[in-house]
């Protein structure tokens, strides 16, 4: 679309900054100088997808390519699309304004379930057939990518291929085999589905599932060479760009700060945790790089905070060192560092202390559920005794400001583990009443539902039944006192999400049923719409509970059964049987190997934890 006809809807919408498309360090590439245009598309607002770091890695990465040009798209808010839709507009991209539709390759970041209907929501905005099935040589391939690509058979009939697992170098394979078959989007398809095709490559139109009378998969059947899907990985975080120059966004977003990838994979074990099972093996990148990035990163684009993100920052092998080193090169000039991740010990707490010399902030703590006997099931590694102490910790170095995140729904879970997190807050209370007498306290605590996730060892486990949760929400409500502010998620989502993360391809049909009957921005809360969920589901012959809240048995064929995580069923199984006796596996970077697979799989030598283990290379 030209900026013209764009300067003409932009006033007309609430946050047009969503829209431009020429921000610092955006990159523009004329079209008809390049060989692949690739459209990398987020399925929510501008806000949430240049908050993700991902994103704006396969940005970088394509556009380093002199024959590729890659630009954005978000979904536009509702307001905006009655806009298009009432002037005939489609949906372009950001940087040329020119239609999605014309791209060659659009690729769909799939980061969560309850964005399933907005990729129908974008292909819609688009002028670009749902279903692959409709769509011909002249549209763009369509790829899925991300932690929910993990399970992808919900949105099997909607996508051409899907990668699965790290997308750094699979999304340049992707495009050297697009080239190598003459952008044939039939014969790249085969190319991946045959036996030869690199890792990470699923093609939905290469497997068919097949029914038994009660509803359950008999199989899985393939209809091309390969019987299954192995993840991509990348062995090695340093052969990993990073983007030099991050686009700084218009407006205010999720995640407004240079985040650096410290890290990738966690093996602390809990089963619930679906990315700590997929992203196997951890991976790091070594001190020395990191520094080097955050100097150019911060200097490219003016922001003040640099984010160490992983799923326990505090692994690091050199994480000390990281730390000293961005304090010394930048704590002068005010550049403030977060650990998002924190283990629950007084080694995380006194890293984040070091970073409270520039800026404070709250401190965050996760012990997940509310009893030793439920963090044993869980695989939580912590005691009471661990929070207590790493609260106290927190409280002696300066802290009034405490949030504690826990789950409700947890396999196993009674009232007593319920009370046990009213219990506990009540104990945190206390101490920090005892350490810093006078002093007022904040504490949150905020509880998320249980929802069993694919390749974990709880993905057999059903979900509570939605009454239940609500009960278990009002009861944990009762028990705290006032002053402790509780906040929860939807229960209705939380089903419709557990639906789809445990769900087979016939599931296709609720999807586009729901988008049909107006169900967008599932995330959001105000925009969410159970009523038109249930009679979608209602309308396709299928109930949601049937997928969220039935336990699976062993032999039963799981819908993902053909994606390998590289982390064997059999470990899964094993973990799902030590949870019901109660019993806990100590993480393999502090002992003994776990027998996970991964690490044999791949042929990658494992890196033990820094903190209190100390840290080194077996």
């Amino acid at each position: 679309m030209s900026a013209l006809g764009r300067a003409g809807l932009l006033p007309k919408v609430a946050k047009p900054a969503r829209y431009l498309g020429e921000e610092h360090n955006s990159v523009h590439k004329d079209h008809a100088a390049v060989a692949v245009k690739f459209a990398l598309a987020f399925p929510d607002v501008y806000e949430v997808g240049m908050s993700h770091l991902g994103l704006r890695l396969l940005y970088d990465i394509l556009n380093q390519r002199p024959d590729v040009v890659c630009e954005r798209v978000f979904a536009p808010w509702p307001d905006m699309a009655d806009l298009m839709r009432e002037a005939g507009v489609p949906l372009w991209a950001l940087e040329s304004g020119l239609p999605v539709a014309s791209f060659d390759l659009l690729g769909f970041s799939l980061q969560h379930e309850l964005n399933f209907t907005n990729v129908l929501y974008t292909l819609d905005l688009a002028g670009i057939p749902l279903r692959r099935a409709d769509r011909g040589p002249e549209h763009p391939l369509v790829v899925g990518g991300g932690p929910a690509a993990f399970n992808p058979e919900p949105l099997a009939d909607f996508f051409d291929v899907f990668v699965v697992g790290d997308g750094e170098q699979a999304v340049v394979q992707l495009v050297d085999l697009y080239l190598a078959c003459d952008k044939d989007n039939r014969a790249l398809l085969e190319r991946l589905a045959g036996d030869g095709g690199p890792d990470g490559f699923y093609v939905p139109g290469a497997f068919e599932p097949r029914y038994r009378a009660d509803g359950q998969i008999k199989e899985i059947r393939a209809l091309a060479d390969r019987s299954s899907v192995r993840k991509a990985l990348l062995s090695d975080l340093a052969l990993g760009d990073v983007p030099v120059r991050p686009i700084v966004p218009f407006l205010d977003v999720i995640h407004d700060r240079v985040t650096l990838e410290v890290c990738r994979g966690c093996t602390q074990g809990c089963r619930f945790c679906q990315a700590g099972m997929i992203y196997r093996p951890v991976r790091e990148r070594g001190a020395d790089l990191l520094l080097e990035q955050a100097t150019s990163q911060l200097e490219s684009t003016g922001y003040d905070e640099v984010s160490l993100a992983s799923l326990s920052t505090a692994d690091h092998t050199e994480i000390r060192e990281l730390i000293g080193g961005l304090l010394s090169q930048h704590g002068t000039a005010g550049i403030g560092i977060s650990l998002p991740s924190l283990r629950i010990d007084s080694f995380s707490v006194d890293l984040a202390a070091q970073l409270q010399e520039v800026r404070k902030t709250g401190l965050t703590f996760a012990p997940e559920a509310g009893t030793e006997r439920l963090r044993r099931v869980i695989n939580k590694n912590v005691t009471e005794q661990d929070l207590l102490d790493a609260a106290g910790a927190a409280f002696r170095q300066g802290w009034d400001s405490l949030k504690l995140y826990f789950m409700i729904g947890l396999p196993t879970e009674t009232d007593e583990d319920l009370a046990g997190i009213a219990d506990l807050a009540g104990k945190v209370w206390r101490l920090h009443s005892e350490l810093r007498p006078g002093r007022g306290m904040r504490l949150a605590i905020s509880c998320a539902s249980f929802i069993p996730k694919p390749h974990t060892p709880f993905q057999w486990f059903g979900q509570v039944a939605p009454e239940e949760l609500q009960r278990r929400q009002g009861l944990l409500r009762n028990l705290l006192p006032r002053r402790v502010k509780l906040s929860w998620h939807n229960v209705e989502q939380s089903i419709i999400e557990a639906a789809f993360a445990r769900g087979d391809r016939r599931l296709g049909e609720v999807l586009e049923l729901a988008y049909r009957r107006g169900c967008r921005f599932d995330a959001w809360d105000d925009q969410f719409q159970y009523d038109q969920w249930l009679a979608a589901f209602a309308e396709a012959g299928l109930a949601p509970a049937w997928y969220a809240n039935r336990t699976r048995e062993r032999d039963e064929v799981l819908p993902w059964s053909h994606i390998d995580s590289g982390v064997t069923e059999a470990f899964l199984w094993r973990e799902y049987a030590a949870a019901l006796r109660g019993e806990q596996t100590p993480d393999c970077r502090a002992g003994d190997c776990g027998a996970c697979g991964v690490c044999m799989a791949y042929g990658v030598e494992p890196v033990l934890a820094a903190g209190p283990w100390g840290g080194e290379l077996r």
